[in-house]
């Protein structure tokens, strides 16, 4: 398998990125709440980068499949479970393939950290979105978060906030930066900075290709898809989204009885 840029080499750093208690006690309500409305108990994290999510869902009781395209992520995840002691499955796969590696019948399939613009066409999207339909059991739920690109095209928005981690006397600095691409696609850039005490600060960058799919599109292709009672929210604390002011798009859909 070829390596998947940016998130191999970053597999390393990735949980020093992201403040996984801070996200998990932010995040994890409202996705408890939208699979209690479908009783799911079979849960695909598709895209699960170090299976974070996933770990915290089986811990709940869930029946939970992870699967990503980054072998990096995915072995990282399968450390992470078994530090944590959590009975999760994990497969390398990606978009377009997950019915064919991790089977059908699933309660919720859950996309999220903004990794659906990691697909750059329409077609591909298309694609994608029919082989969430596939995995899902008639009537499961899709969860899609992804950033509220209608207001990154909008504003131009370049930059993310830095993230910053320490651990004894190593420290990183994480810079993330979007290029805007004159086919309409972005450069997903991210710095990383490492140094130890008050030592020079070494530097790596990574990059890899997004596509910032508007609420528009997105929506179009879900119900093209095959998927019904889509609602879109703009953060996960439940607020309805608005295409001006939110930091997120995120996308609730079933797939059609």
């Amino acid at each position: 398998m070829k390596p998947v840029p940016l998130y191999d080499p970053f597999s390393a750093d990735y949980d020093r990125f992201v403040n996984w208690r801070e996200r998990l006690t932010y995040e994890l309500p409202f996705i408890e709440q939208q699979l209690t409305a479908v009783r799911a108990r079979r849960v695909l994290d598709a895209a699960c980068g170090t299976g974070m999510h996933a770990i915290a869902l089986a811990q709940r009781g869930y029946d939970v499949t992870g699967a990503d395209l980054s072998a990096g992520m995915i072995e990282r995840a399968w450390e992470n479970a078994t530090e944590t002691g959590s009975e999760v499955r994990f497969v390398v796969a990606g978009f377009g393939e997950l019915v064919e590696k991790v089977g059908a019948g699933f309660d919720a399939l859950l996309c999220l950290g903004n990794s659906l613009p990691h697909v750059l066409t329409a077609a591909e999207l298309h694609a994608t979105l029919a082989d969430f339909a596939a995995v899902l059991r008639p009537g499961g739920l899709l969860l899609i978060q992804n950033r509220n690109f209608d207001a990154v095209v909008a504003h131009r928005a370049r930059w993310m906030p830095p993230q910053a981690h320490r651990e004894g006397e190593h420290e990183w600095l994480f810079v993330r930066f979007y290029d805007f691409n004159p086919d309409g696609t972005l450069t997903f850039n991210v710095i990383t900075l490492r140094r130890q005490g008050t030592g020079e600060w070494a530097q790596h960058v990574e990059t890899t290709t997004l596509r910032p799919w508007l609420h528009d599109e997105l929506a179009r292709a879900t119900t093209a898809a095959g998927f019904r009672s889509l609602t879109c929210y703009g953060d996960m604390r439940g607020a309805l989204f608005d295409p001006k002011s939110s930091g997120d798009l995120i996308v609730t859909a079933h797939r059609a009885v």
